[in-house]
């Protein structure tokens, strides 16, 4: 019975794998998008109307495929890669904290200049050695990357944006530990895409340049002689973040265990907050415009 079950089976085998081999497969559809076939819906063709209007957003994880080859289309062809991490920040700010605050910054910069989309964060980047554990994480919550890991993502991610008409790529890090890295793949990129497309870091947007104005300064928030917690937190990188989320900061948590202040700063008051933290926003992502503006005209004079 048993011989007869695999003689049976045997035979089957045989007859699909016949049966597969005379089915003719077709040949793939140069028109194909969207991850279907353009000849079993018209919705996968290459040039098929956008049956929706243009959304709102500015992130190219939250379009359709579609969103995104009309907005290459209308001329938004410079591409923003946001580099956050996660690490420890004092007893107060989340894991994420540069990723929240790129969550508000990245979206305020890519509207200002107008022809720009941005990338998905970049959440995990070089945060110390991994094993043993050193700089960071030395830390519960910290989530490290090789250096040459980091690299080898963001040149991948880059790449991709080029190979879809994406013809300015900047990168924008929220920590120290990534401008290196940024600038050793814009440059390595650049010289490899040979002018079909342009990358480059912006270090101004993490360490502002000599001369730019303190926000919180001029607004009267901070002043000479203020205490200093000394935590790995400040007032405006938790400002920054309370727009993003309040909860990334503990606000509601920390108003009602009377802990609502850094380095002097008191941010009980939300509304109030709020309104340095746009104010915040705003310079950071005007400052940032400009340098990309600089570095894309620096390289098209070259």
């Amino acid at each position: 019975m048993i011989k007869t079950l695999m003689t049976v089976g045997a035979t089957l085998a045989i007859v699909t794998a016949l049966s597969s081999a005379q089915t003719p497969q077709r040949a793939p559809d140069p028109r194909s998008r969207g991850g279907g076939d353009c000849r079993d819906n018209p919705y996968n063709c290459a040039d098929a109307p956008n049956p929706l209007p243009a959304p709102a957003t500015i992130w190219i994880e939250e379009m359709t495929w579609m969103d995104v080859r009309d907005a290459l289309a209308a001329g938004k062809t410079t591409a923003i890669i946001p580099t956050g991490g996660m690490e420890p920040n004092g007893p107060w700010l989340v894991t994420g904290k540069h990723n929240y605050v790129l969550r508000i910054n990245c979206d305020a910069i890519a509207r200002k200049l107008g022809n720009a989309l941005c990338a998905p964060i970049v959440e995990f980047v070089p945060e110390g050695r991994i094993d043993p554990p050193g700089g960071h994480m030395r830390s519960a919550g910290t989530i490290s990357l090789r250096e040459e890991t980091f690299q080898a993502l963001l040149t991948d991610v880059a790449h991709s944006l080029k190979m879809h008409g994406f013809r300015n790529i900047i990168f924008i890090g929220d920590s120290g530990g990534n401008q290196n890295g940024q600038k050793a793949v814009a440059d390595k990129l650049t010289a490899q895409f040979a002018g079909s497309a342009f990358v480059a870091t912006i270090p101004g947007y993490y360490t502002a340049p000599p001369g730019t104005p303190n926000v919180l300064r001029t607004l009267g928030v901070t002043k000479e002689g203020m205490p200093d917690d000394g935590l790995h937190d400040s007032p405006g990188i938790t400002l920054n973040m309370l727009l993003a989320d309040p909860d990334s900061v503990r606000w509601d948590a920390r108003v009602k265990a009377k802990k609502a202040t850094i380095n002097g700063v008191d941010i009980s008051n939300l509304k109030r907050s709020q309104e340095w933290a746009r104010a915040i926003v705003e310079a950071r992502a005007n400052r940032t415009v400009e340098l990309i503006k600089e570095a894309i005209a620096e390289k098209k004079s070259s």
